[in-house]
């Protein structure tokens, strides 16, 4: 069988790269998905976190690609690929003396093709909910990096009308121009009235529905193009008792501009039936602390599949975890001067010891005035949202930018964490989501918000396993609150401490080998 086949070269593979960073759960993994391929049973890998940010298990699922006898498809974002077709399936390829061709793009290369195909997410995607795809079915499909998968989809799935898109709808419709154009400057009024926030987006008020609804009835959709056909489509479902979309809008105030947007709140039954297509195997992070992931699996439409859950490496993956026990809440007035006087003290201790350090700030406005107040007493060493560091840097970031970018920088020595990254309800699209939730009498916070933020920070701190460095986490919710227990057992392996002084910087690493 393929399972013994795999094991055996990949066995022998690894040990031949003696000095290269090595994962012990290689050999199971690359079984599991060899099993996929010959049975056609789907399956879900959670790697963890370190191992996903490091991105050791692709060994595993290529070996496994590359042995198989016909065609695979691999879906992974471009940096992802060009990490496979230059290191990975080259080294590969060459060991086990396999001369499968290897091609990249959005279309399947014919029906006598029996090699690798990479695409992107959004290309995979666009193909498999088209109602005339370019993919064939029954080809075995390997998703790598399915914590994203939901975002993905969700972009994918969103209908955008750009302000050039009422030019066109106009040339579109003729006898309705007017019609068209008193409804846009009722539709500008109308947004503009909306109060500034930090996103520059709101959702969709019970007038501008109104004025959306007349427009919607005085044109004649059948013969519109793209996206206004699909956004009509999607923007009548909103006056249901039970809506299933979500509309909002986003502004550029400077430029007197907006944009309208509508998703499906929920994308379990579109994606359900692309299960169906073909034997998948979808490789993430962490997506929850259950190994079955049902959370994850109810979302994304996941029924019958195999699961398996990889354990994290004690030894070498324990950090230390500071996190005071008396701050203040972080929605209270006394938050941010406790918060600050903290950040100085870390950032003054960590100074004995060289490295990178990183100041995690989810809300917009807290986040632009750390860095000011860090700017004037550290100067340049302070940057917000920059990938241009000095070795003793202090970065300021958001979460989705050190999501972004933490492949590319350097291991931080100290992460300081000042909240839990719980979506923040006075986003727009988040309330949505939250009020879709309370309309269906579920429990949105341990639904939707702890396993959203609880997955945000365990990726967000796997660079920090991998040197060895000091996490500090100012919410004191996670020892106020019930539920900080789930997040403390997602954050293991931990040393806990509750207290600072500057030998945790400078003997940190050898504090870390005897965990």
């Amino acid at each position: 069988m393929i399972e013994a086949e795999v094991h055996l070269c990949l066995h022998n593979f690894l040990r031949s790269q003696a000095g290269l960073p090595s994962w012990h759960h290689h050999l199971t993994m690359a079984r599991l998905v060899a099993r996929t391929l010959r049975t056609g049973r789907s399956s879900l890998i959670q790697v963890g976190a370190t191992c996903g940010y490091q991105g050791l298990y692709r060994t595993s699922f290529v070996a496994s690609a590359l042995i198989w006898h016909g065609a695979v498809i691999i879906v992974a974002t471009e940096e992802v690929q060009q990490r496979l077709l230059r290191v990975e399936i080259p080294r590969l390829q060459q060991w086990l003396q396999v001369n499968k061709p290897i091609r990249t793009g959005d279309t399947f290369p014919g029906a006598d093709f029996s090699g690798l195909l990479l695409i992107s997410p959004r290309n995979w995607l666009k193909a498999q909910l088209s109602p005339t795809s370019n993919l064939p079915e029954n080809i075995p499909t390997i998703i790598d990096g399915v914590d994203d998968l939901e975002d993905w989809v969700r972009q994918e799935l969103t209908v955008t009308i750009p302000p050039p898109d009422w030019e066109q709808l106009e040339l579109a419709c003729p006898q309705e121009v007017q019609v068209i154009r008193n409804a846009k400057v009722q539709l500008t009024h109308e947004i503009f009235q909306h109060p500034a926030n930090p996103y520059e987006c709101y959702l969709i008020s019970s007038t501008e529905t109104e004025i959306l609804q007349r427009l919607y009835s005085a044109v004649d959709i059948s013969h519109l193009l793209e996206p206004w056909h699909k956004f009509w489509d999607l923007f009548a479902n909103l006056h249901s008792d039970s809506p299933t979309s979500l509309c909002w809008t986003t502004i550029a105030r400077r430029q007197g501009l907006f944009s309208l947007h509508c998703s499906p709140l929920e994308v379990d039954t579109l994606l359900a039936p692309i299960w169906q297509k073909q034997p998948v195997v979808l490789i993430g992070s962490a997506l929850e602390a259950d190994t079955q992931a049902p959370l994850f699996r109810q979302r994304m439409g996941l029924e019958d599949v195999t699961c398996l859950k990889f354990s994290s490496e004690r030894q070498t993956e324990a950090i230390q975890l500071y996190i005071p026990y008396q701050l203040p809440l972080p929605n209270t007035p006394q938050f941010q001067p406790r918060f600050m006087h903290k950040l100085h003290t870390l950032i003054c201790l960590s100074a004995t010891a060289p490295g990178l350090t990183v100041v995690l700030v989810g809300d917009v406005p807290l986040r632009a005035q750390v860095g000011s107040i860090l700017a004037a007493q550290y100067g340049s060493r302070v940057q917000v949202e920059k990938t241009c560091l000095d070795e003793n840097s202090i970065l300021i970031s958001g979460w989705e930018f050190w999501r972004s970018h933490q492949n590319v920088l350097p291991s931080p020595q100290l992460l300081i964490v000042s909240t839990l990254p719980l979506p923040s309800l006075e986003h727009p699209l988040v309330a949505g989501r939250v009020s879709h939730y309370k309309r269906s009498g579920q429990d949105w916070f341990r639904l939707y918000l702890l396993p959203t933020a609880i997955n945000e920070l365990e990726r967000a701190i796997a660079p920090v396993r991998e040197g060895k460095g000091i996490v500090a986490l100012l919410d004191s919710r996670v020892v106020n609150r019930s539920y900080g227990a789930q997040v403390l057992a997602a954050l293991s392996p931990v040393a806990r401490i509750n207290y600072l002084d500057p030998s945790l910087f400078s003997n940190n690493q050898e504090d870390n080998s005897d965990l």
